[in-house]
């Protein structure tokens, strides 16, 4: 597998005589973001479960590197919104921690100030960090989020692609990033792999928005802004609702 820490070789799904993917290749080193677009039903989680090793292809191979730790924030997640759970429960849900080990998780993610917080009294951003802080407390290889910016509002997007940015620096993990939304094929990402059943097409962002496919899929229309978050402005919003305001001129 050389240097990667995951890789699928044309790999396919079939279920009930229909291809729910087929002819997926993608590989994810470690410090890298690869990140799967495409619309609803287009194979994203499917490809996403071939790359974790719990769903098996049907044809061509997924070959994980052994020993990795593999780390996975789902799509959804049920919870009882009436238990009385802090921040720190949550994360040592599965897994027991140590708490020096669950700040520095809380502190990449931004929201170390939220330890003891009933996750009850989270907004949608600041929970979509507690379960990516939950992820890498165990210092995963390999990272996969799927659809991580779901219910979040525009700002909070961009914060969040920021702190995605910040946990490869961090942790030095390869990151699989799932969406349907074209606000995530941001200009930090690696590598790009558009899925439509089959890889329509791939590559560098830059190049990607280019293909034939892609317009297809997405119109020739789209706002680059969507594509590529170039946004410059003189401050920024913290996890905890307050501005810095340090980068503006005197």
């Amino acid at each position: 597998m050389n240097n990667y820490l995951v890789e699928l070789n044309n790999c396919g799904v079939l279920r009930n005589h229909k291809w729910l993917v087929r002819g997926v290749s993608l590989k994810v080193s470690q410090g890298e973001i690869v990140t799967l677009i495409g619309p609803n039903g287009s194979g994203k989680s499917t490809t996403a479960k071939m790359s974790l090793d719990i769903l098996k292809p049907d044809e061509g191979t997924n070959n994980i590197k052994k020993g990795i730790r593999i780390s996975y924030v789902p799509q959804k997640i049920s919870i009882d919104w009436s238990l009385p759970l802090r921040a720190i429960d949550f994360v040592n849900l599965v897994k027991k921690h140590k708490t020096s080990e669950i700040n520095d998780a809380l502190s990449i993610t931004g929201i170390k100030h939220l330890i003891y917080e009933d996750v009850r009294n989270l907004s949608g951003g600041e929970f979509q960090r507690l379960l990516m802080a939950r992820a890498i407390a165990k210092e995963p290889h390999f990272l996969v989020l799927d659809e991580p910016v779901q219910g979040v509002d525009y700002p909070g997007e961009i914060a969040l692609y920021k702190t995605i940015q910040e946990i490869v620096k961090k942790i030095n993990c390869g990151i699989l990033l799932i969406s349907h939304n074209l606000h995530v094929v941001m200009s930090q990402t690696d590598y790009v792999i558009c899925l439509n059943g089959h890889v329509c097409c791939s590559g560098a962002p830059n190049t990607v928005i280019k293909e034939p496919e892609y317009i297809k899929l997405f119109g020739k229309n789209i706002d680059p802004t969507l594509a590529f978050y170039q946004h410059d402005h003189d401050h920024e919003h913290l996890p905890d609702g307050s501005i810095d305001d340090s980068g503006r001129d005197s």
